[in-house]
């Protein structure tokens, strides 16, 4: 990843299968000036079990609990495969970059026929060894999320990715949680220092929190990636519009991360440009507390510290108390030796 925070907007699912949708979607993002836009590539009959119910906040988000997981994801999502090639050329002429995560083998080859070049691995398939070895023989760059795993967990998916084929320093892991929109109290953005602590490999976060300091802490806290789900309308039917940002919040978050890395600096704790004239208004010199007059000794009751810093620093004191006054002072003035 390059040295400034990676910025993608998630676009998932929210296009709701709307191809013309989905490109409305990029332009948002080319607008914003995000790094990449990301979607998710996969046929739902090869995702999902026509057993598998779906999670609560689906539930919630879609007003229907009769539904299956599957029927959902087959109503939201695109399920022809010659969308992608399509969409991968709009973001390459707006001149964004394309990413989508592939959730079956089928799209890890088609993602890779179409020249995508990073791949990011969703929370769900960290524990899905043949996977995580297709992916791994490509020997891409890869963005790994890590919601609901454990450290040993993580550790092991890094090593059968590596084992296949990828480079270790091409993989960056994103701190993540899974909840559909993450409680606060489980957020636990220490838990992305303590996976750069244990892999030393560059680390990020993924959003399902509402708002957006959270991210904006992320990035304080040094994640090289951010990833955050949009939608160009919370109202929309779907089950993950209302823990995504609409354009106006995403453009505000954007904006605060490009400064919290520029306030984030070099880290070498001296002066800056900004502050140099400061010191001489704010920092203070030696002066007299009264008239003093030439032959006198100097002392804590004939002298004080006061603005400005003209004079003597105040870290001479103790090199000044005792010396003899060579010349007359007027209270205020500036002591010389």
């Amino acid at each position: 990843m390059q040295s400034k925070v990676f910025i993608i907007a998630e676009a998932g699912i929210n296009h709701n299968g709307n191809l013309e949708l989905a490109k409305q979607m990029i332009d948002v993002a080319k607008d914003l000036k995000v790094d990449a836009i990301k979607f998710q590539t996969g046929k739902s009959k090869n995702v999902i079990s026509r057993f598998a119910p779906k999670a609560q906040y689906q539930i919630e988000n879609t007003n229907n609990s009769q539904e299956s997981q599957l029927e959902m994801d087959e109503k939201y999502d695109f399920q022809d495969d010659s969308v992608w090639p399509i969409l991968k050329d709009y973001c390459d002429k707006k001149n964004i970059l394309f990413l989508s995560s592939p959730f079956d083998f089928e799209s890890i080859e088609l993602l890779d026929k179409l020249g995508m070049q990073t791949f990011k691995i969703p929370s769900g398939e960290i524990t899905n060894l043949p996977y995580l070895r297709k992916i791994g023989k490509l020997d891409k760059k890869i963005i790994l999320s890590t919601g609901m795993s454990n450290l040993g967990e993580i550790e092991t998916a890094i090593s059968i990715l590596t084992d296949a084929g990828t480079k270790r320093e091409n993989i960056t892991i994103l701190h993540c949680n899974t909840e559909y929109p993450t409680p606060m109290q489980d957020v636990n953005l220490r838990a992305m220092q303590t996976i750069a602590n244990a892999f030393h490999l560059p680390v990020g976060y993924s959003d399902h929190t509402q708002g957006i300091h959270i991210p904006i802490a992320a990035v304080a806290m040094g994640a090289k990636v951010i990833e955050k789900h949009f939608t160009l309308d919370k109202n929309m039917e779907g089950p993950d519009h209302k823990a995504s940002l609409e354009p106006h919040e995403l453009k505000e978050m954007i904006g605060c991360i490009r400064e919290i890395e520029i306030a984030l600096g070099n880290g070498i704790k001296q002066e800056s440009k900004s502050e140099k004239e400061n010191k001489k208004v704010v920092r203070k010199s030696i002066v007299a507390n009264r008239a003093i007059k030439a032959g006198e000794v100097f002392s804590e009751e004939n002298l004080y510290v006061k603005r400005p810093a003209n004079g003597l620093s105040p870290m001479e004191w103790d090199n000044v108390i005792g010396k003899i006054a060579k010349k007359d002072f007027d209270e205020d003035e500036c002591i010389e030796l």
